[in-house]
This record gives structure tokens, C-alpha cells and sequence, in this order.
């Protein structure tokens, strides 16, 4: 069997790929069982035939459709090597043995590979990474189960969903502020993709799915393991964070806090695991965080951390990057200031005159993260913030030229080339001053003028935000 790129007819998938990282920590299991009778309709089943989903999960149609999301979300590879260029030509080869060994429960999917990145909070992220395979097998589950699962989900859940955005959910947050809700209840849950009991979050998914292979498949992943310096880590909590499948196992699980939220008349947002819920004073949300604290702790296996929840103004928290400020008695987006923050730090690396690097490439990278950043935090004011920080890159820019003239002769002939008087260019080619200090020289913002920068192919924060609010 081959699969060709040019299959006709191929059934399209609208979910889009996801990052390869998968955040796993080995936890001592809790039991569950007293406590699933308290979770919502647990015996209700779809109305969807489910007891023969593992035949189409490996089916070659929806294999093509998982390896093009695989392939478009272009992930490092896991402790195999295999990379995803690699991908076609072994499921060409091994499509039918692979099927065969889902098809009768001896696959058995590999350790994630382990990388530690630095949180700018302080700390370190544990992050796993997937084979190339599994990520594909996982892919393939999520696109049969996921339409089983999402049509009962909240409305007001809007993390992973098709049709589903975290603007959306911020629109939906200023329309409960402008009701007359002025306190959130901003809770964080600690470390929630370490901390999923595996047991719960199966039985949960067992309430819609009757087929057991394909549970004790997804069990085989949530087990699966993390390989730590050449040893076999085993997870007995925790959800694969990154793959395929996280999205949908997260909000299974969060589902239930969901439908406890609406049980009690709560307006709220929830995107993955960041959850919102408005109320109209201090006390009310102090009750409210306290007693969704312990229906966490009791009934889902989850713990908030303190530190980091609390009742506040919606102006004083932040909720997926954003904050609001009131004008005119009405809740306004801001972009809060650690995302400031981030993008600074993202800036500084790629404007950083210490590494060397082709000034088109420079540009390039800086132009990749305006435009994204700008493509998120579109929803907010900040018009003048922006014109502070475009100075602020043009300087970077001018800084990381300077360095690149060395040589006396070379700032000398460049700085005639851009018309500057034979004295002052020689001035400035003898000067002692830092790069810094020079970047901010009335003469050299003259010779490397703003449009220079912008023919160069800088794009200003200012003019692509301006692009994004007429378009």
C-alpha cells in the first residue's frame, strides 16, 4: 500500500496542528473511584456509533489526513531520530504493519524525549516531545473522536475547538465586564497537565466511547513514559501537554468544571486551562474561588495555586496576554505588561549586535515577530506604546549597523555614501563612544534615516498594527 500525496477525495479536516512539546512528570496515583459518581451524565453515550471507532482511526483516509497535519506542524523529532520528512516514506512502507499492530493492541507508542525550557518567570518548563509516529497516531485518534467529544462542550470554552479563538474569548469576557460583573475571579491551576489523574480523565472518556481498544490506546499513551538522561521516567499522572491528543484530554477533564460553572449560574471563559469567572462583588468572588477551589481538589484531582489566583478588577489581572482599562464606563482591551515584556525579550535576542548575523536575515526574524504579536494583541489600544517601541528597535538596528563598520575607513565611506559633510563623517568615524550611545547620534538617525530602515525592509510595529485595524 502507498499513500500518495494525490489521493482524490480525500475528506479535509478543519483541526489544525498542534506543537510537538509534551509536558509529562511522574506522579504517585490517587484513587478516583469514589469519586466518578459525582461527574456529570457518566453513563451517557453518544449518540454516535463508537464501537468500532478503532477501524477508522487507522484507516488510510484519515491516516493521509493526519500525516498533512503532522507534516504542516513540522516538529522536532522524538528518541528515534525519525523526522518528519522521514514520515512518508515509512508509512509507504510499514502502513500495513503499523495497522496491524493497532488493529490487534500490540503497539506499543515510545518514551517522549525530555527538554527543559527556561520560563521567563523564573524556573524551568518540563517539556517531552513525541516520535513522528506517534505524534501521527495521536493526530489520527483526535480527528475520529474529537466531533464526538466537542459538540457537547461548554460554550464557554473556546481553547482548541474549531471555530474557536482566544479573541473570542475575550470579546466574551468584555461583554460580561460591560454587564456589570467588575470582579474576576482569575484562577490558576498548578502545573494541570502534570497533575491529570490518568483514572478519572479515562473514565470520563470511557462515558462516550465504547470501542476499548481505542481506550486502552490512549491509556498506552498516557502511560507512555519520558526518557530522562538515558532512564525510562514512568508516568503514572499527567497528559501528554503538546500532542495531538492534549487539547482534547484537557478538555474532557475541564468539561466538568465547565458544567459545574453553568450549574450554578456562573458567567465565565475558559481557554485550556485558563479559566475566568465574573461576578459582581469582592465576596461573592472570594466565595466563589473557595468553593471551586475545593470541587477541584475533591472531585477533579486538580489543586490551584494561591499565589497566583485571585478576586480582583478585571484592570489588575491578566487573561491571555491581555488586561482592560475603562473608558467612558466601559472595559477597553490593553495588552498587559508581561506580554510587553516577552516581546521585548524576543527582540533583543534577534537585534542583538553581539551575534553576528545577515542583516536581511535580522530584519526577516523581526519582521516574523511583528507580525505575529501584532496579529494577537490587535484587539488592544496602544497606539502610543508602539511608536515608544519602534523608536526603541530603530535604535537596536542602528546599533547592530554601527557594529558591522568596524573599521575607521569603513564608517568613513558609508557615512559619506549616506551624505553626511566630510567633517562630521570623520568625527564620527574616530569616535570612542559606545555602540549604544552612538546609535542615538543626531547624525547617524540623519544617515540611517527611518525609511532607510523601512527600504532596508523593517516593518514598524505602528504600520502593521495600523494594517491590521483597517483591514
Amino acid at each position: 500500500m502507498t499513500i500518495s500525496i494525490n489521493m482524490n477525495k480525500m475528506q479535509k479536516t478543519k483541526d489544525l496542528g498542534y506543537p510537538v512539546e509534551v509536558e509529562l512528570e511522574a506522579r504517585d496515583k490517587q484513587g478516583v473511584h469514589s469519586d466518578l459518581s459525582a461527574m456529570s451524565n457518566p453513563k451517557t453515550k453518544s449518540n454516535f456509533n463508537t464501537e468500532n471507532l478503532l477501524e477508522r482511526i487507522v484507516s488510510k483516509r484519515n491516516f493521509y489526513e493526519a500525516y498533512k497535519r503532522v507534516k504542516a506542524n513540522k516538529g522536532s523529532h522524538g528518541i528515534d531520530e525519525m523526522r518528519v520528512d522521514e514520515l512518508l516514506p515509512y508509512l509507504q512502507e510499514h502502513y500495513e504493519t503499523l495497522k496491524v499492530s493497532l488493529l490487534n493492541g500490540t503497539y506499543k507508542p515510545k518514551p517522549v524525549k525530555r527538554k527543559e525550557i527556561s520560563k521567563t518567570s523564573g524556573g524551568v518548563r518540563l517539556l517531552g516531545i513525541p516520535t513522528v509516529i506517534d505524534r501521527l497516531i495521536q493526530q489520527a485518534i483526535h480527528q475520529v473522536i474529537n466531533p464526538i467529544f466537542d459538540k457537547e462542550f461548554s460554550d464557554s470554552s473556546f481553547g482548541f475547538r474549531t471555530g474557536r479563538s482566544a479573541h473570542m474569548a475575550l470579546k466574551q469576557s468584555q461583554k460580561y465586564i460591560n454587564e456589570g460583573y467588575k470582579y474576576v475571579v482569575d484562577m490558576d491551576l498548578e502545573k494541570f497537565f502534570d497533575n491529570v489523574n490518568h483514572d478519572l480523565l479515562m473514565h470520563l472518556v470511557s462515558c462516550k466511547i465504547e470501542d476499548k481498544r481505542v481506550l486502552k490506546l490512549i491509556r498506552k499513551y498516557l502511560n507512555s513514559g519520558v526518557m530522562l538522561k538515558g532512564m525510562l521516567v514512568k508516568t503514572e499522572k499527567g497528559a501528554p501537554q503538546g500532542g495531538p491528543l492534549s487539547p482534547l484530554l484537557s478538555n474532557i477533564l475541564l468539561d466538568e468544571l465547565d458544567k459545574e460553572l453553568e450549574r450554578r449560574g456562573h458567567r465565565f471563559c475558559r481557554y485550556a486551562d485558563d479559566c475566568n469567572i465574573y461576578v459582581k462583588s469582592l465576596r461573592a468572588g472570594e466565595r466563589v474561588l473557595e468553593s471551586i477551589t475545593k470541587f477541584l481538589k475533591y472531585k477533579l484531582k486538580l489543586k490551584v495555586n494561591k499565589e497566583k489566583s485571585a478576586v480582583s478588577s478585571p484592570t489588575k489581572r491578566k487573561f491571555l496576554g491581555y488586561s482592560f482599562y475603562y473608558y467612558k464606563g466601559k472595559a477597553k482591551f490593553r495588552v498587559h505588561k508581561k506580554s510587553y515584556e516577552k516581546l521585548k525579550a524576543k527582540i533583543r535576542n534577534v537585534t542583538n549586535r553581539n551575534i553576528s548575523m545577515n542583516f536581511k536575515y535580522r530584519i526577516k526574524k523581526l519582521k516574523e515577530i511583528i507580525v505575529g504579536w501584532i496579529n494577537y494583541f490587535k484587539l488592544a489600544d496602544m497606539k502610543g506604546k508602539l511608536r515608544d517601541l519602534d523608536g526603541w528597535i530603530r535604535r537596536r538596528l542602528r546599533a547592530c549597523i554601527w557594529k558591522t563598520w568596524k573599521r575607521i575607513k569603513t564608517r568613513y565611506r558609508n557615512l559619506r555614501k549616506l551624505k553626511v559633510p566630510k567633517d562630521k563623517a570623520w568625527e564620527y568615524a574616530n569616535t570612542r563612544k559606545g555602540y549604544w550611545r552612538i546609535s542615538k547620534s543626531p547624525i547617524l538617525n540623519k544617515a540611517i534615516t527611518n525609511q532607510r530602515l523601512t527600504n532596508y525592509g523593517f516593518t514598524s510595529l505602528s504600520s502593521q498594527y495600523e494594517k491590521f485595524r483597517l483591514s
